[in-house]
Formats: structure tokens, sequence, C-alpha cells
């Protein structure tokens, strides 16, 4: 197998990198590690992964986080 093509191995290494800077953890990140430590739990879709990242940031069900008021 061909490696990767380094522009856009460091392309996707600075979109992550925006994302985590404004929250946005990435998904396909998740689900790697998903399946290599937790082979036996399924992960969650993307819309739950999404919702579940934006309530631990701004504070849902009381888990604190972020609040600009």
């Amino acid at each position: 197998m061909a490696s990767p093509n380094p522009f856009a191995r460091f392309a996707q290494c600075v979109c992550d990198g925006a994302r985590l800077m404004v929250g946005v953890p990435n998904y396909e990140t998740y689900v790697e590690h998903m399946a290599r430590t937790h082979p036996d739990q399924a992960p969650m879709t993307r819309t739950a992964f999404f919702r579940d990242r934006q309530d631990a940031r701004y504070g849902a069900g009381g888990r604190g986080g972020f609040r600009c008021c």
C-alpha cells in the first residue's frame, strides 16, 4: 500500500487542529479510538457524537462547560 499524499495528510492535520480549537473533535478519530480501546462497545453515531461534544462544551445536563452569560 502506498503512503498517503503528504499534502493531504498535512491538510488533514490542519483541519483537525482547527476543529479542536473551536471545540469540534474529529469523529473518525473517535471511531478509531472506540475500535481500538473499546471493541465491545458500538460507537455513537456522527449526530450523537456531535451532540455529546456540544453538550460537554456548553454545559448541558449539568456538565459545567462554557457559558457566555
